[in-house]
């Protein structure tokens, strides 16, 4: 049974969160304040809601959990996703950051239909393919959280994701992005400063990094080793394709990239990246690093894992539950959890939501809709999206991380080559993108069901599907009537970054 500190500071929290969202709807008074907070994002708001779109349940639950099973030639990972943030803002937010508050966009939809001169085509599959992968995503969400609730308050996994799903969708709904924004600093702050102090603790309660190292080798050699000579997983060439996912995929993901809209000043960008790389890649070493101590005590008969088929993903917060027996301490820290479960839950759930009312309703079916109601379709689509993943949660996969690399793997193969090429190839035409999203989204889904459900390959399948998707751009795109020079120069296209 819950203590009643522990209860009483998560409830704190999340009438805090709930407050916030109030606080917030007061904000709203037109589409742009709904979907990119007025434009208005200072420096280390939008910096710490990059770190938190990236930042998912994955972080402390996907992170540990596979440090736990695969140990040591995982850790490349820990260096790939901190990347992300910084490759999002370096090489897409500065132009678009540039050409949003020229053209007034307000998704990377927007950017997409104009560049590529496809108004209802483009717009339409570009939103509908970020709509199915965040959805894939989410459902990895709402498993991080119903796992941390279950432990927090043993209830049944059904309660748990109701509950989640209620106060997350509460705060989304009525304050957009100004909630999700505020409330992520609240989230972002809580999970920096709460693994810096209390990782480290497990790894000593374990008897630190050297002790851990010798327990894991003598179950399994290769659970220390950098990476693996031969299989399916962690050799050198899986890790290449592993990066390049991880990094590029993340970074063009509907519910990060879109972040760059909101900020309110292009000069953050020259600081931005190095700060929230920095930060990111020390929680997820720490992260990493509580996973393999958890290893460790779970071999010594320090931990049991619950019976569950996803039983890894408990080692995290198994692992502090034993190493700080502190009620105070640890109500805190199951703040601290909860809190990096919920920061992208929010802000994915607000990108289906907005990719639906703006990009669909709006700028295909109903062009006339007012801001009234195209609040009102997006806050539909918010529940409906929630609804929805939160049935599709109910059984969980067997490890967190394999959804969301899925998911991960279907954003590049379908985002990165059009953006890429639309932002830094003046060739790169409309039906080359079509064909690159289209080939890039079936070979996506299709890999990747083989990937995961039949027999794995030599590399990730996203970078199989990749390839295709970038095959089919230039190869198209050299066979069609080039883009006309007044749209490519309007969209800042060319080999470079910034202009001079």
């Amino acid at each position: 049974m819950i203590e009643p500190v522990t209860a009483g500071i998560v409830a704190l929290y999340l009438l805090v969160l709930v407050v916030v969202g109030a606080w917030a709807s007061r904000k709203i008074h037109n589409t742009e304040d709904y979907i990119v907070a007025g434009r208005s994002l200072g420096f280390w708001v939008f910096t710490i809601l990059m770190i938190s779109s990236i930042c998912s349940g994955m972080t402390l639950l996907g992170v540990s959990g596979l440090g736990f099973t695969s140990g040591w030639p995982t850790i490349w990972e820990q260096l790939f996703v901190p990347l992300a943030a910084s490759f999002c803002i370096i090489v897409f937010g500065v132009k678009l950051h540039r050409i949003s508050k020229k053209n007034d966009y307000m998704t990377v939809e927007d950017y997409l239909a104009n560049r590529f001169e496809s108004p209802r085509t483009m717009r339409g599959l570009a939103a509908l393919a970020g709509i199915i992968v965040s959805l894939i995503y989410l459902i990895g969400q709402y498993t991080a959280i119903s796992i941390v609730l279950v432990w927090l308050f043993e209830v049944p996994h059904w309660q748990a994701l109701l509950l989640a799903g209620f106060i997350i969708t509460a705060y989304t709904v009525v304050g957009g992005l100004y909630a999700v924004s505020w409330t992520t600093v609240i989230q972002g702050g809580l999970l920096i400063v709460g693994v810096i102090a209390i990782a480290p603790v497990l790894i000593m309660k374990a008897g630190g990094l050297s002790h851990v190292n010798e327990v894991m080798a003598g179950v399994n050699p290769t659970l220390v080793q950098p990476y693996l000579i031969s299989g399916n997983a962690y050799t050198p060439w899986f890790l290449v394709s592993f990066g390049l996912m991880l990094t590029v995929g993340l970074a063009c993901a509907p519910h990060v990239i879109n972040n760059v809209l909101a900020a309110k000043e292009e000069r953050y960008f020259k600081w931005s990246p190095l700060i929230a790389f920095a930060a990111y890649a020390v929680i997820m070493l720490l992260v990493k690093f509580a996973g393999f101590a958890g290893r460790a005590l779970v071999e010594e008969g320090q931990i049991v894992l619950p019976s569950v088929p996803n039983a890894q993903d408990y080692i995290f917060v198994s692992g502090i539950q034993y190493a700080i027996p502190n009620l105070w301490v640890w109500s805190f820290f199951a703040v601290i959890v909860l809190a990096a479960v919920m920061s992208t839950t929010d802000r994915l759930m607000l990108t289906v939501g907005t990719m639906f009312s703006w990009d669909i309703w709006k700028n295909i079916f109903r062009p006339e809709a007012s801001d009234r109601e195209i609040l009102l379709v997006s806050r539909v689509s918010v529940v409906l999206a929630a609804g929805g993943t939160l049935l599709l949660a109910l059984n969980p996969p067997q490890m967190l991380a394999w959804l969301m690399w899925s998911a991960i793997g279907i954003m590049l193969s379908t985002f990165a080559v059009p953006l890429i090429a639309g932002l830094y190839w003046r060739g790169a035409t409309r039906q080359g993108a079509i064909a690159s999203m289209v080939i890039g989204l079936v070979a996506g889904g299709s890999l990747g069901y083989w990937y995961y459900l039949v027999e794995k390959f030599p590399v990730h399948f996203s970078l199989y599907a990749v390839i295709l998707s970038a095959v089919a751009m230039v190869v198209v795109s050299l066979a069609t009537h080039k883009t006309d020079h007044r749209v490519l120069d309007a969209t800042l296209t060319g080999g470079f970054i910034q202009p001079r």
